[in-house]
């Protein structure tokens, strides 16, 4: 929000100088962003009249000009073409310093004395709105320096409002506030109903009362198309960042600025029936007044009458029913839009204007009335016309209440850490706008005024009280801490653990979008419809990711592409995964991307690449961390994986997660290594733990039996020490895989697993015929199940 310190002062002005009042602005919340100078700094220039005009006599495109300055007439030589006589124009006398240090001495132009200079806007540091001289009313008083006449020297603020406090998007809803920090009065200008010249009016109807409570138009006839907007509005408006286009489109800005109200005004002979604000349907059209063409989805409220769409409702008007050079007949309007109805709308189709700034925020639902008002008083002011009647849609039963809220002195000392005397809390709250009924010693009824919305619970007063008060006035001391311990399940892992457990492994934690490049993710899960985001802030962060591995190999491609040669990356998050019906699934998951050596580089450890079972080592210390023993690694094909190196991972059967090498053509796709590794593991599923629990210790010696099998090549480790444990009883203690060979001496289509058996009783020595027994039934089992023979 921009606007200009003199306008400011003109409603409240405080006895404090800028610096002061940007201070005081800043500490009251509305945080101050910038304050810059109206103009740049120049000396010398008055206001004065071309009294006569004559051609040069060796230049065509220059003009000999009697210039008066209310004492004294000089000759100027002038090249812009809007010099006439009778036009009141800024004049830089001789010895004047323009913007850039610029000084005006006596000169010959062609020949011709010049005494002194014509001024544009761009001389003097303004915004050139027509390329030629600044034109200045009619009236502007001769020799009158033009920084006073133009209050040039006045500072331009810029205040960043959090969304909660949109009532001050406006001189008024800034006002308010100054009047409250400084006990000021608030001087608003006078506004008058402007009387009915015709009774003529243009049929208004909402159909959706729930989106628009209300709205009011009005109909304007016999403006002057040709007027000029004057210069005190011009300046407020180029103060406030906004360019002068016509006294319609002006007052509608103006009136924005100053009451916060945002209004439209439609060429009253290009509508057609009635104004009736409604739903688009889909795939309605209409074209803004920026040039766009667009598509509209049903759920977006819209300004239409009987043959199309003419505005987006709180966004921006339509270009078929802008008022143009030859428009004579306005019709008016400005409306109350549920800030749920307007927000991310512009944001849906690219726009953010002014109007849905405010709307989606919040404007004060009581304001319509009085914004109409205004602007059509400056209208006719302006460039005439005839006013009929306010036409009004409204539905009551749909506009926002005044929100009462009980407040309590106890309370409110409680969290200022201080106590307010009750004369002051009442003061700051009426000074605020809100009614306030004492309904018991220290304890108050508080109505908040349609203007603060924000207005909700107990805190947002309190927190008003604090403002007002002076958050620099409140004692400021460290909070107390209560000792406890924080309860937390023995059979859930945290998130800590597992980020603990992989930094420890030489890991880093990375943290990526949730949203992610469109075409990294199809490559990633192409048979997946990922969910696209409305507005994304980029091309390449346009949908959610169904997978971690989106983020992390993003990051690989960035980390590679400036000589990083080893990577250890992880990153816990969420992945978005869409359903049946429209839902979607938000599934928190752990992934890790694995890449280069397997050790940092030493001067006594030869260098290797990392390899799967590298990898298959880390995710095991991972599932290990819980006590968990029934994980298993299944070999099974995933589209990002390497068909032959990759695994499903469950326990007791349901699916854990993935572990493997990234697919040789993926990588190519992407210009990655091939050689980069990959898993990602259902938290809700491996943060699950087992309760420790004590098992007695045997004093019994243990007995240990290699085994080497041949086996058929399908039949996978895990199957084999699964079927071992299945033929034996509790005096299994361990069954491990030591050695796997294929080559001499094993037939083609089979392999050798070579597994080491620990037996151990608790209570007796086992003998050689009872270890025996197992083993027989080991190669009995192994032998029926999964045709395995012991190797020769």
């Amino acid at each position: 929000m921009r606007f200009n310190e003199s306008w400011l002062r003109e409603w409240a002005n405080p006895k404090l100088d800028t610096k002061q009042l940007v201070h005081q602005l800043t500490m009251a919340g509305l945080e101050v962003d910038g304050v810059e100078p109206a103009a740049a700094a120049f000396t010398g220039v008055v206001v004065a009249e071309v009294r006569e005009t004559a051609p040069h006599p060796d230049a065509d495109k220059l003009t000999l000009c009697q210039v008066f300055d209310g004492d004294s007439t000089f000759q100027v030589v002038c090249g812009a073409s809007n010099v006439r006589p009778g036009l009141r124009v800024p004049f830089a006398r001789v010895g004047a310093v323009l913007p850039g240090d610029f000084r005006i001495k006596p000169a010959k132009l062609r020949g011709q004395p010049s005494e002194g200079m014509l001024c544009g806007a761009s001389e003097l540091g303004l915004e050139d709105l027509i390329d030629g001289l600044l034109e200045l009313p009619d009236d502007a008083p001769l020799g009158r320096d033009i920084r006073d006449y133009l209050q040039l020297d006045d500072q331009v603020i810029e205040v960043d409002l959090t969304p909660n406090r949109a009532d001050c998007l406006s001189v008024r809803g800034i006002a308010r506030e100054v009047s409250v920090l400084n006990s000021v009065p608030l001087t608003e200008p006078a506004i008058a109903p402007v009387a009915a010249a015709h009774d003529e009016q243009f049929p208004v109807a909402i159909s959706v009362p729930e989106s628009c409570p209300r709205y009011l138009g009005r109909i304007i006839r016999g403006i002057n198309p040709s007027a000029q907007s004057p210069l005190w509005m011009v300046e407020r408006l180029r103060r406030a960042g906004l360019r002068p286009i016509d006294p319609v489109v002006d007052v509608t800005n103006y009136v924005l600025l100053e009451l916060g109200q945002p209004m439209h005004a439609f060429d009253l002979a290009k509508l057609e029936a009635g104004i009736n604000v409604r739903l688009a349907q889909e795939g309605e059209t209409v074209e803004l007044l920026d040039g766009q063409s667009l598509t509209l989805r049903d759920d977006t409220l819209v300004i239409a009458d009987a043959a199309q769409v003419l505005a987006l409702a709180g966004v921006m008007g339509g270009k078929a029913s802008a008022v143009s050079d030859a428009t004579q007949d306005i019709f008016l309007e400005c409306a109350f839009f549920a800030p749920l109805a307007i927000a991310g709308k512009a944001r849906r189709y690219g726009l953010h204007t002014d109007s849905s700034h405010r709307f989606e925020r919040g404007v004060d639902p009581s304001l319509q009335a009085l914004a109409m008002e205004r602007a059509t008083a400056l209208i006719i002011e302006i460039a005439g016309g005839e006013a009929g009647p306010v036409s009004e849609a409204s539905s009551p039963e749909h506009v926002p209440q005044p929100t009462e809220i009980s407040l309590s002195a106890e309370r409110a000392q409680a969290l200022l850490g201080r106590a307010l005397p009750e004369h002051e809390i009442t003061d700051i709250l009426a000074r605020l706008g809100m009614a306030v009924t004492e309904t018991s010693p220290g304890h108050w009824q508080v109505r908040a005024p349609s203007w603060r919305f924000d207005m909700a619970i107990e805190q947002d007063l309190v927190e008003e009280l604090a403002r007002v008060y002076g958050y620099d006035r409140l004692p400021t001391r460290l909070p107390t801490i209560q000792g406890g311990s924080v309860s937390r399940s023995e059979t859930q892992l945290s998130a800590r653990r597992l980020s603990d457990l992989l930094c420890a492994r030489g890991y880093l934690e990375a943290i990526t979008y949730t949203f992610v490049d469109p075409a990294m993710q199809a490559a990633l899960a192409p048979s997946t419809q990922p969910l696209a985001l409305t507005n994304p802030i980029s091309s390449e962060l346009a949908v959610m990711r169904t997978t971690l591995w989106a983020g992390l190999l993003t990051a690989a491609q960035r980390n590679l592409n400036r000589q990083v040669n080893r990577l250890r990356l992880f990153e816990q998050g969420l992945r978005f995964v869409p359903e049946a019906g429209g839902a979607l699934l938000q599934e928190p998951m752990l992934a890790g991307l694995v890449f280069g050596s397997a050790r940092p580089q030493h001067f006594d450890d030869a260098t290797r690449k990392v390899d799967f079972l590298d990898v298959k080592g880390d995710v095991e210390a991972l599932l290990a961390a819980g006590g968990q023993q029934d994980y298993r690694f299944e070999a099974a094909e995933h589209e990002v994986l390497h068909p032959g190196q990759s695994a499903r991972i469950t326990l007791d059967g349901q699916e854990a997660g993935w572990l493997g090498r990234l697919h040789p053509a993926l990588a190519a796709k992407l210009d990655l290594p091939t050689d980069i590794y990959l898993f990602e593991l259902r938290k809700d599923v491996i943060e699950q733990a087992r309760v420790p629990a004590f098992s007695a210790l045997s004093d019994q010696p243990s007995v240990r039996r290699d085994l080497a099998f041949v086996v058929p090549e399908e039949v996978t480790a895990g199957a084999l020490l699964d079927g071992v444990r299945r033929a034996c009883d509790s005096r299994l203690r361990e069954v491990r895989l030591f050695d796997v060979y294929q080559g001499d001496g094993i037939q083609k289509g089979s392999k050798s697993l070579a597994l080491g058996l620990t037996f151990q009783d608790r209570s007796s020595t086992l003998r050689d015929a009872e270890i025996n027994d197992l083993v027989a039934g080991v190669l009995t089992l192994l032998k029926q199940e999964f045709n395995a023979s012991l190797r020769e």
